[in-house]
């Protein structure tokens, strides 16, 4: 599928699958700023891109598991969800988990982003059918 993508700064680096589309799911978004991530306090970090997907299709912004493995940062909203008609610049939240500052360097990357299709629902109301789980939630299936 070609996803039409606009860099909306010349230094702005192109979302890259790191091992090629055949082994990973997720595309490498770099940061095109220096930022330095307090604890405890989320922050937009630029990727000084923008996408246009085609209907039918959502992005999805995901940590990247060596960030929050190695420096305790995340994403406070994971997964994010950049709808189709969304034009706007990718910005990634970032959030230090851990105790001292940590800078985000231009070009580290910052979060995985994986376009997946989505249906779209319309609500029928009524009566639910029976399941063998009911209503068990929460814990319901055991440890």
């Amino acid at each position: 599928m070609k996803v039409r993508i606009q860099r909306l700064r010349e230094d702005a680096f192109l979302p890259v699958y790191a091992h090629g589309p055949a082994e990973d799911a997720g595309l490498d978004l770099r940061a095109a700023e220096d930022v330095t991530l307090a604890p405890g306090v989320p922050q937009l970090v630029s990727t000084g891109l923008a996408i246009e997907l085609p209907p039918g299709h959502e992005a999805q912004i995901r940590p990247r598991s060596g960030l929050a493995l190695n420096h305790a940062i995340t994403l406070p909203n994971s997964p994010a969800t950049i709808d189709p008609g969304y034009r706007g610049e990718i910005r990634i939240i970032l959030l230090n988990l851990g105790k001292d500052d940590y800078t985000v360097h231009r070009g580290d990357r910052i979060a995985q982003m994986v376009v997946a299709r989505y249906e779209s629902v319309e609500w029928e109301e009524g009566e639910l059918s029976g399941s063998a789980r009911g209503t068990g939630g929460f814990g319901s299936s055991g440890r």
